[in-house]
Order: C-alpha cells, then structure tokens, then sequence
C-alpha cells in the first residue's frame, strides 16, 4: 500500500518559507509523523552504534593499552569522513537519498556482523580493530550528508532549529544509554555481545526507510549531474558562500581542540580514576545526559544569547570541561566534567549545523553539508592524533590542559565570523531567467558555455556598479559558474562586457533552475545601473564541437 505524504505527516515544500522564530517549541518536530518514526528508528540504531563504539575503545586497551593507539580508534571513526563525506555529498544530491541510505544501511550492518563474529572467535587484532572501525566510519561517511539533508522535508523551516536539535538529541540519549548498556552487556555476556547487538539495530532504520514514501523532488527534463562535476560544484559553492565559510571557520576552530576528551576518555576512565569498562561506559552516557539537558534549554538560550554568543560559551565551556578532565581524580570530578561537556558539545553543534543548514539551497544542500561534515571531522581526525601524541610524550593532564588553552584562543580568532546570517537570505530559486534563445537545438553535453552580458552605464557610476558586479560574481559561481571576468571598452567608457564560463550546456540550464531571489535582488540592483530602457544584452558562446559531423549533403 502506498502512503501518501500527507499521512505520514511530511511537510508539503511551500510550508517551509517561514524563518524560524525564537519561541519555536523543542518538541514540535514530533508533530510529523515521518520525523518521528524515522527519528526513533535512528535512536534504536544509534544505540547499537554507541555500544560498539564504547566496546571497541574498551576492547583496544586490553589489545593495545598506549595513548596513540587508543586515539587510533577516534582517528579511524572520523577520517572516513574526511575522506568521503563530499563524494557521499554528492551522490546524495545526485541520487535517491532515500535508496542510498537502504543500500548503504544494509552494507554496514553485513560489516557489523562480521566484526561481532571477528570478537567472538577471539581473532580480532588491533589494526583489524582499526581497519573495522575505519569501515564502520565509511558507512557513517556515506549516510550523513543524506540524513542531514532530508530534514528539511521532514518538518518546515520555521521547526528547524527543533528538529536539528531533536536529531543531536536522538544521538545523545544514544550516546547516554548505548555506553552504560555496554559496559552492562560486556559484564553479562562477554566483549563480544555489543557488537552483535549492533548488527541488530540496523533493521530498525532498514525498515523505517521502506516504510517512508519519500516525496521525490522535481528534476525536469535534464539528466542527473555527473559526479566529478557535482563534486567541483559543491565545493565552488563552499569556497563562495560567506555564510557557509563562517561555519567552518567556527568548525575547524572548536572541534580540533575539543577532540581531545572524546580521543582520550578511555585513558581518562582508566589510568587517571582508575576506572573499568562500566565507569567508561557511565562516562561516556554522562556526555549524553549534559547533552539531552542542553538540548532542551537551546531555544531559551538561543533567545537570549543569539547564535554566536551561544557558540563561543559553549566553546567557552568545552574548556572548563577539559581542564575538569584534567584535574579528575576521583569520579564525581570526571562524571561533573562529562556533564559539562554534553551541555556544551550540544550548544555548539546545534548552533554549526543549524548554520549550515539555512546557508544552503536545496540543489546543493547534501554537499554543502557535506563539506561541514568533513571539515568538523577533518578537524577531529587531525586533533585526536595531535592530542594523542601529546598525551603520549607528556602525559593525559597535559595534553588536555593544552587543547583547554586552544579552545579559548580558538574563540577570540574566530569571533568575526558570524553564525547563521544565511537565515536571512532568500535561497529560494527566482525562476526569473528566461530560456536561452538558439538558432537550433544544442547538445547537452556540448561545453564549456560563456555567457557575456553586455552593460552601458553612466561612467560617474563606475564604483557603485564594479562594487555590485562582484557581490554578482560570487552568485554566479555558486550557481555553478567555474570562472567570471569584468571588462570596460577602451574605446567607449561606461560600456562593460561582463562574461562566465560553466563546463556544459546542461549545466548551464541548470543554472536557470539555481538562481535564487537573493541573486535576483542583486541582478536588479545592476540593472539600476544600466542607462535608457534597454535591457543588457545577454549572448551564449558555444566552444567549438572536437569532432563536428560533416554537413548533410
């Protein structure tokens, strides 16, 4: 039986115009059925993901107890995403995110169970240890872009904020009960039995995602964008986009110093409390209590503070929490400094994600996600090592201390850049270009294109009109120009010849489709400029064919 979106509670796109407001309830999102049931199939998996993740950095210390290599375990967690968040970006935007996540779902849990049955039979080893997780984290890699960018089909804008903070709670009630119950699990049954369980839990997303009638979006009449190319777009847009740039300035900057706790909780639990797998676990599920209690006073502190002073206290207080790591002796000192990182840890990733999200327009909303995702862990990835090899030539109190002193420095250099101004640019697309007028009909695949726009303007108006032709310019490579140039005539001031390149034909139309109302409020302003009622003259140049058909005889 087919289910209608309606009936599953998915939000019909013209609901989600509205910005989202300051009183926003947390729990609203649960008003959508689809969110709901895919949010709790995630929390179910997230558990068992938790528990393998609490069990392998237990289960290292026994096959390998030095600092460098339990700060492997992180190393190999985060560095799939590095590696291949943006081509996951990609495919996610390029493909059915739906499907893609059923595939890819699937593969990691053939992959757990692989592992489980490795820990049983007592043929695990350190590296094999690494080399798992370092797949279970491609899996992660290739399914986060795709979560990230169904949300918002899932609740409107005005319950974004909410919903992104529902899913980092989902994570952290994971976060707050998979450790403990590990640490149970392993007592009761043995170190094997998290990972068992793990496997488990994948068919709870499996069959959430059947379940879910996912709305497929509008795609035209043009082919789907070929990787490489979708690939070199996304990361245009990145380099282009102000609002996004802010993000991960702020990303690179937090979590290359607060990787230092997740990277050494296990010595942290071990060697400075003296503590066993359980405390571990009750460590680890305290990070996730902090976090669920953040996540619940976000919108109160978001009213207050706004996102950037949100931030930089979170920031703020990710420090006291490493320096509390470092001074724990005892366990009510380390359980107080895990508290206090999940409150934190919640503040600042909802507030980055949230960023994120309202900088990007829908056609490239998993790969400019991405891009995040690979930066917040390219800078976890370099971290945990980095702390790790302190940790290992001067000791864990040092080595925290030390990330403690970053993480403030970190604040003050990133202070200019500013948290979610995107929420207030339209990114909806114009539709205002008219169809490209040709003489016959021309090859998709037929590139590059040059487009020049011909301008003749009062010359006294010189610098207003340059000044706003390069706020046009960065819109046009985010739509998908890969070069622009600006030229006056020498023979006749006032009379420009402005020009962009895209790689095809195709990609060109699907320009029309990207330019937003934003980048129309611009084009208007440059018109402004133009002297008379003509409108500029727009052509399209074509690149010669390599191998033209002879003419029909």
């Amino acid at each position: 039986m087919t289910t209608s979106s309606e009936q599953q509670g998915e939000v019909p796109s013209a609901s989600k115009s509205d910005v989202s407001g300051p009183h926003t309830s947390a729990w609203s999102p649960f008003r959508y059925l689809v969110f709901t049931v895919l949010w709790t199939a995630t929390v179910i998996s997230n558990v068992g993901t938790w528990m393998s993740n609490a069990a392998s950095g237990w289960l290292m210390t026994s096959l390998d107890p030095a600092p460098l290599t339990i700060s492997l375990v992180q190393v190999a967690t985060a560095l799939p995403m590095v590696l291949f968040a943006l081509p996951a970006g990609a495919l996610a935007d390029i493909l059915d995110r739906r499907r893609l996540l059923i595939v890819v779902q699937l593969l990691m849990a053939i992959a757990a169970m692989l592992l489980a049955v490795l820990v049983l039979t007592g043929a695990m080893t350190p590296w094999l240890l690494l080399a798992f997780t370092f797949v279970g984290g491609v899996g992660a890699a290739l399914v986060a872009p795709a979560w990230q960018a169904v949300v918002p089909q899932l609740v409107p804008r005005s319950d974004l904020h909410a919903a992104v903070a529902l899913n980092s709670v989902g994570i952290n009630i994971s976060r707050a009960i998979g450790p403990a119950l590990a640490g149970l699990f392993i007592a009761a049954l043995g170190i094997a039995a998290p990972f068992f369980l793990n496997a488990a839990s994948f068919v709870c997303v499996i069959l959430a995602l059947l379940w879910w009638a996912a709305s497929r979006p509008a795609t035209g009449t043009l082919p789907a964008e070929r990787f490489g190319n979708a690939v070199r777009t996304g990361l245009r847009y990145a380099r282009e986009s102000r609002p996004l740039r802010a993000t991960l300035a702020w990303s690179a900057s937090f979590f290359l110093f607060a990787s230092a706790y997740w990277a050494l909780l296990p010595l942290i639990a071990r060697d400075l409390v003296s503590g066993g797998p359980g405390f571990y676990g009750i460590l680890l599920g305290t990070i996730g209590v902090g976090a669920v209690i953040g996540a619940f006073a976000l919108p109160r502190l978001r009213h207050w503070l706004g996102p950037n002073r949100l931030t930089a206290v979170g920031a703020v207080g990710t420090a006291l929490a490493l320096v509390l790591f470092a001074l724990a002796r005892d366990s009510v000192t380390a359980l107080g400094a895990s508290l206090v990182s999940g409150v934190t840890w919640i503040a600042v990733l909802s507030s980055l994600n949230v960023s994120a999200q309202v900088a990007l327009p829908d056609w490239v909303r998993a790969r400019g996600l991405a891009v995040f995702v690979t930066v917040m862990f390219g800078a976890m990835t370099l971290g945990s090592i980095m702390w790790g090899q302190v940790a290992e030539m001067f000791g864990v109190p040092i080595a925290l201390q030390a990330s403690a002193a970053g993480a403030l420095v970190a604040v003050a250099l990133t202070w200019r850049w500013k948290l979610q101004t995107g929420a207030a640019i339209d990114l909806g697309p114009s539709m205002h270009w008219p169809a490209p007028i040709v003489a016959e009909d021309v090859a998709l695949e037929r590139g590059p294109v040059m487009v020049t726009v011909e301008y003749r303007i009062d010359p006294k108006q010189t610098l207003a009109f340059v000044a706003t032709m390069n706020e046009l310019a960065s819109e046009r490579r985010r739509d998908g120009a890969y070069g622009w140039g600006l030229f006056e005539d020498a023979t006749e001031p006032g009379h420009w010849l402005e020009f962009f390149l895209v790689e095809s034909w195709a990609e060109h139309l699907r320009q029309h489709g990207r330019v937003t109302k934003s980048a129309a409020d611009i084009q208007e302003r440059v018109k402004a400029f133009q002297r008379g009622d003509a409108r500029p003259a727009v052509v399209h140049w074509l690149a010669p064919i390599s191998n033209p058909e002879p003419p029909a005889q």
